[in-house]
């Protein structure tokens, strides 16, 4: 099945044949899930645990699951919950004065600047953001929701998420100064 199949397609397998739908749900989104995660996490090989999960979950699930609208939408908000899960769970805490430790002079600046593009250096940025602000500004950033459903999503004020946002876009506005 290739991935010219539409979401209705994959519904209709899913409820026939679950085994071969989630099978092609794995290869087709494993990937992208992933960089999802990891984005959140920071963590390649907890990455992919997470979205081993989600996958098993949703083969758990599979007799009583009810996507009816798109596996795409329901697998990432799957690995992003569970995601923010793991942060919670874990209390992932982030040291305030690790944010400032990645400060290099201005030589080294400019060969950054010169060896990589842009894109590269505002990642390695955001990925050095503290944890719950790298979530809250990569699902506004990235997957355009609403402070209000970070909000809901993280189990966090709409205040806090705002406080994240401006923090975040804070460090990375003096970081990636010197380039732009």
């Amino acid at each position: 099945m290739g991935r010219e199949n539409t979401n209705k397609e994959l519904i209709e397998l899913f409820n026939r044949q679950p085994q071969k739908a989630v099978e092609v749900l794995f290869e087709r989104y494993h990937a992208d899930l992933c960089k999802v995660v990891f984005r959140i996490l920071k963590d390649e090989s907890l990455a992919e645990d997470i979205v081993q999960d989600v996958f098993y979950e949703l083969w758990k699930k599979r007799d009583r699951l009810g996507v009816n609208t798109s596996f795409r939408a329901y697998l990432k908000r799957a690995s992003i919950n569970k995601s923010l899960n793991y942060i919670r769970d874990n209390k992932i805490k982030f040291d305030g004065d690790e944010q400032y430790a990645y400060i290099e002079s201005k030589e080294n600046l400019q060969k950054n600047i010169e060896g990589k593009n842009l894109r590269e250096i505002i990642d390695r940025e955001i990925d050095k953001l503290p944890p719950k602000c790298r979530a809250a500004f990569i699902l506004s950033r990235f997957e355009d929701m609403s402070y209000k459903e970070i909000a809901a999503e993280m189990e966090i004020s709409v205040k806090t998420v705002e406080k994240h946002i401006s923090k975040a876009l804070k460090i990375l506005n003096e970081t990636l100064r010197p380039y732009l």
